[in-house]
């Protein structure tokens, strides 16, 4: 969801595309710039706006002519005249994109650019799927001011922390602030979506009022609805705080869901167990303080490269995937290392039961959440 938007080129100024694979923001941004460059004024006859959804390649044909048309035309009553593309649809690695008709469509729109429209004139393109090995992606490169809004990559490791940044960045806007827990919940809740983000972060807005601006875990899970991504939060954060029945619960419940053993062993605990002994050895052996996520990101990244080789590191290459870590380092402290050592390899046994032996797979999960929360020291939460 992270935007990239380009320093403009000298040729530049009549052309702008917004593109990206989130959509709603793709949108929110797009139109933000088309009141920009028509002022906030459009009466209906001197700018034009035309629908890039195309059914197929001759549409996408058609639709394309109709663009060169208008920016070919002069405004009826003189002034500028904006001509924005909206929602293209046939620029993306799909069979319309691939079509020789839209091709030839899409080829016509570059030439008219490339020879220049008439002074006055600009041109705004959207779209939220553009195939980035075209040459028409190239040029727009080259010739226009680009916003790239893309949405956050699920599969990274590092999608928790982007989604974190995002929320309180858009939070602050607003003024509102997060607890650590009621963010991570909220993150897990809203996923990455930025139209979804900006939803449930109104909502909470409007809940709180001028008179309370933290949100609490509670707010969280009173106004933002529940998700499979959540319940597995869910399960993990019971198990750090040495809820065994609580865990024991939701497991039963997914379980009746027809979810899968291994995929909640997966999902939900062994990624929990990992970042528990993970926290408590940075802890112990490295003294990262853990007071706030800053401090404990940049002691982290702060570490020689030898520290820190066998943390989870980001795809990117760009330092420790913190934010896992640094959500289990508060529960972590009332864990001793060698019970965190035991219960490594509790969950690498019980793993390997429900992969290889017939046991009774709700019974190999039980046994395990006791086990883990059995090595936690202070008393569990009720």
């Amino acid at each position: 969801m992270a935007a990239k938007a380009k320093a403009k080129p000298e040729s530049a100024g009549n052309f702008f595309a917004v593109v990206g694979s989130d959509e709603g923001l793709v949108r929110e941004r797009a139109l933000i710039l088309y009141n920009e460059l028509t002022g906030g004024v459009d009466d209906g006859f001197t700018h034009e706006t035309i629908d890039g959804i195309a059914d197929n390649s001759e549409s996408a044909f058609e639709i394309c002519s109709s663009t060169v048309q208008s920016l070919l035309t002069i405004p009826m009553f003189g002034g500028d005249k904006v001509v924005w593309l909206r929602n293209a649809n046939f620029l993306g690695d799909n069979v319309t994109g691939r079509s020789q008709r839209t091709e030839a469509g899409v080829e016509s729109l570059r030439s008219t650019l490339e020879r220049g429209i008439p002074q006055g004139v600009k041109f705004l393109l959207t779209a939220q799927g553009v195939d980035k090995r075209r040459s028409f992606w190239k040029f727009i490169e080259k010739a226009a001011d680009v916003q790239v809004h893309d949405r956050i990559d699920t599969s990274r490791d590092d999608w928790q922390d982007q989604v974190a940044r995002l929320v309180t960045s858009r939070a602050k806007e607003l003024g509102l602030r997060f607890e650590t827990d009621a963010l991570a919940l909220f993150v897990m809740l809203a996923g990455e979506q930025s139209q979804q983000i900006g939803n449930e972060l109104e909502k909470l807005d409007l809940f709180l009022g001028e008179d309370r601006r933290e949100v609490t875990e509670d707010d969280v899970r009173l106004l933002v609805p529940l998700s499979r991504a959540a319940v597995v939060f869910e399960i993990g954060k019971a198990i750090q705080l040495g809820n065994a029945a609580r865990a024991i619960q939701l497991i039963d419940q997914q379980l009746e869901a027809d979810e899968s053993a291994i995929g909640i062993m997966r999902a939900s605990i062994i990624g929990v167990v990992r970042n528990l002994f993970m926290a408590k050895l940075i802890i112990e052996k490295f003294k990262v303080p853990t007071g706030n996520y800053s401090a404990f990101s940049g002691g982290l990244n702060r570490l020689a490269e030898a520290d820190r080789a066998w943390l989870p590191q980001k795809k990117d290459g760009s330092g420790v995937n913190v934010f896992p870590i640094f959500l289990a380092a508060d529960n972590a402290k009332n864990f001793e290392l060698a019970g965190l050592q035991n219960v490594m390899e509790a969950t690498l046994k019980a793993d390997q039961a429900l992969v290889t032996t017939g046991l009774d797979h709700r019974l190999v999960l039980h046994r395990l959440i006791v086990e883990i929360t059995a090595a936690r020291k202070s008393r569990p939460r009720r």
